[in-house]
């Protein structure tokens, strides 16, 4: 279940304290994702111990300098590090970050614009890239950016991801739309079936 903290282009940022009161409630085995935008490794521990979040999702490119800390900081939190596939550069981001987390994330955002895009846009990216990106990876790999329940499947057969992550292709009019959900589910299902019968 993913939390989205205090990201500067996203809709649906809550407060720490309301992530961590809705964590609270969620039972073993389901994870809870902080989504976080903060460039530090100290502020992204920070916010992780102030949701209890069991998982963090990391948008921003850390420094290695950050990325280095993070094991230390955060010993016992799962951390996933999302990688914006812009362009065939996103598989030097591998090596880089490989030590410091235990999975990628790839998306189809654009952190250096003036207002960084960090997800939820709608867009898909480059999916022979991360095909690429999945067959080097020593770690899982999920993909975002524009799945929706009309694309998934060919998402799921070209990339072949641990899992997908899912955002503006399931709503209308912002908010997330059950018949889409369905609709994307019922899809990934059948894909599942294809590829791991």
């Amino acid at each position: 279940m993913g939390f989205v903290g205090a990201i500067p282009s996203s809709p649906r940022a809550l407060e720490l304290r309301t992530i961590a009161a809705i964590a609270a409630f969620v039972p073993p085995p389901i994870a809870t994702f902080l989504l976080t935008s903060e460039g530090t490794a100290a502020g992204v521990a920070q916010q992780v111990l102030a949701t209890g979040a069991s998982t963090v999702q990391i948008i921003s490119h850390l420094s290695l300098s950050e990325s280095e800390q993070l094991p230390r900081l955060l010993p016992t939190t799962r951390r996933v590090q999302v990688i914006h596939v812009e362009s065939a550069g996103a598989l030097d981001l591998i090596d880089q970050y490989a030590p410091h987390v235990h999975a990628f994330l790839l998306d189809s955002g654009r952190p250096d614009l003036a207002i960084p895009e960090y997800g939820g846009t709608g867009r898909t990216h480059d999916w022979s890239v991360s095909a690429e990106f999945v067959r080097r990876s020593p770690h899982p790999v999920f993909l975002a950016g524009g799945l929706s329940p009309g694309n998934v499947g060919e998402a799921m057969r070209t990339v072949r991801p641990f899992g997908v992550d899912l955002c503006s292709g399931v709503r209308t009019d912002g908010r997330l739309d059950r018949d889409k959900l369905k609709a994307f589910i019922d899809a990934v299902r059948s894909t599942d079936g294809e590829l791991f019968p």
